[in-house]
């Protein structure tokens, strides 16, 4: 098999520490998951590109450097819950639980959600579980979270997951509801009331479940 560690470390060379992100536990996160594992055979080549990445059924691997800025505007601690929404094949959540106490990684595409969880165990990742449902519903039955991560761009508030948030919880997103330029975007949990905050200019694949829905014009 490839030795895929020379372009994994590339990427945090060229990709992650040229681009503010200074985080260590992030940096050391993502150095750690081979992130090839996670994409379709015939895409591994690509696996350390600053691009997303297609592993089917409309999901991707979030840009690195997205990826990375987003986790380390979360401040995901050592001892938090983190729900993954949208996570694709598991590579985001295999980072995650590098990160977390506990990760549960929601996807929406069956086989997708299969995948994941084969990978994570076949990697020895033991405090993360994936659960298959409607990526919008977020998973109430271990809520509240911490962190909340959306692995895709959004047109509209994700309230169900807000809601699933815990006292002083960060959510993190790129957002897109205004048909423009998408903006990473942290959402936090002051006592029940969000504040919202805008990161940086941003652009990634959007989720289907989270487009804003079109009506009928007369």
């Amino acid at each position: 098999m490839h030795d895929y560690s020379d372009a994994r470390r590339n990427m945090v060379l060229s990709q992650l520490l040229t681009n503010k992100v200074t985080d260590e536990r992030v940096i050391e996160a993502m150095g750690a998951v081979p992130r090839e594992r996670f994409v379709p055979a015939s895409h591994r080549a690509v696996a350390y590109v600053d691009e997303d990445v297609a592993v089917g059924h409309g999901r991707f691997l979030m840009e690195p450097m997205l990826f990375a800025r987003l986790l380390q505007a979360a401040d995901v601690k050592s001892n938090e819950a983190v729900l993954d929404v949208a996570c694709a094949t598991g590579y985001s959540t295999a980072v995650l639980a590098r990160l977390a106490s506990a990760v549960v990684a929601l996807e929406d595409q069956p086989e997708l959600a299969e995948q994941a969880s084969e990978l994570l165990d076949q990697l020895g990742v033991s405090n993360a579980a994936v659960v298959s449902g409607p990526v919008v519903d977020g998973y109430a039955a271990q809520a509240p979270y911490d962190v909340i991560v959306v692995e895709g761009a959004l047109e509209v508030e994700p309230k169900a997951l807000l809601d699933q948030l815990a006292d002083g919880g960060r959510l993190v997103a790129v957002m897109n509801d205004d048909g423009r330029v998408g903006r990473a975007t942290i959402f936090t949990n002051y006592a029940g009331a969000i504040a919202r905050r805008t990161l940086f200019d941003a652009s990634t694949p959007h989720i289907a479940a989270f487009r804003k829905k079109v009506g009928f014009v007369f």
